[in-house]
């Protein structure tokens, strides 16, 4: 069986003076994908993307400074969410869908906001709304996600639900996967590049843009899905929300974690058509 992933090859689009690294693979209405902290175009599951790209164009790139592309990554993840959307200005695509994971889902966020004219619809995975919310991050995260080299037990931790069979095999498989076309020393894994995600996040939890509060009026639909434990990105963080954002769903996983699409990459991505495609 062919795999859209593993056949799509790295190109390069000068955006900003900067060379940025993308691939676009699929068929259909494009799905621009905001990657997560440390991710990079190797570390999202296959599985997962190939069952998207049967019905769509999978757009994926390396944000400035990190794995392949050029430069430095902002601070201001408003900047973040720009290059994305330059990146398809680039590509020629006028509308699109947006697809964010744990830090992406913050950046996919803003990228909705700020151009409210071009997003069609927006996934989010693992990850939280903006402004202040009340559950913060377990220290089993930063003690596991900050390592420079992440192995399959911290990944575990980080990604899953060590206390679930079931989880921990999937997360096994899924890390198979992926490790068949990942090479590992491209994962950014200094501190100076960690603190360039810490606060761009921080920004976003500042919310100076007023993004939470948009929420009321938003019309383009939204699709959430998050974990019953993600250590991270508290699920609970979102029911504030649920009665004062009329345009979004909500999905909640159980016995997952922060990689919840990892967890189960057919069942999420059939999610993730039903919405897209309705």
């Amino acid at each position: 069986m062919n795999s859209f992933f593993g056949d799509a090859e790295t190109q390069f689009a000068q955006i900003d003076s900067i060379k940025i690294a993308y691939r676009c693979f699929g068929n259909g209405t494009p799905i621009l994908f905001y990657n997560r902290f440390r991710g990079i175009l190797d570390t999202w599951d296959p599985l997962f993307l190939d069952s998207l790209a049967t019905n769509h164009t999978i757009i994926l790139f390396d944000y400035p400074g990190i794995g392949d592309s050029e430069g430095q990554l902002s601070s201001d993840i408003l900047e973040v969410a720009h290059v994305g959307i330059k990146l398809m200005d680039h590509l020629a695509y006028k509308n699109f869908f947006v697809v964010g994971w744990s830090y992406g889902g913050l950046v996919a966020q803003a990228a909705m906001f700020l151009y409210k004219d071009r997003v069609l619809k927006t996934v989010l995975i693992g990850t939280n709304p903006p402004g202040n919310n009340q559950i913060p991050f377990d220290p089993a995260f930063f003690e596991r996600a900050l390592k420079p080299v992440n192995d399959l037990d911290d990944e575990t931790v980080i990604f899953f639900e060590p206390t679930s069979i079931k989880s921990r095999a999937a997360g096994r498989a899924s890390f198979d996967r992926i490790s068949k076309k990942l090479d590992p020393t491209k994962i950014p894994s200094t501190a100076d590049k960690f603190q360039k995600y810490f606060d761009g996040s921080a920004l976003m939890k500042k919310d100076e843009s007023n993004f939470r509060e948009q929420f009321k009026s938003l019309t383009i639909p939204v699709l959430v899905i998050s974990a019953d434990h993600d250590i991270s990105f508290s699920v609970e963080n979102w029911f504030p929300l649920l009665r004062n954002a009329p345009s979004m769903q909500h999905i909640i996983i159980n016995d997952a974690g922060h990689g919840l699409q990892h967890q189960e990459p057919v069942l999420i991505a059939g999610y993730i058509n039903l919405f897209l495609n309705n």
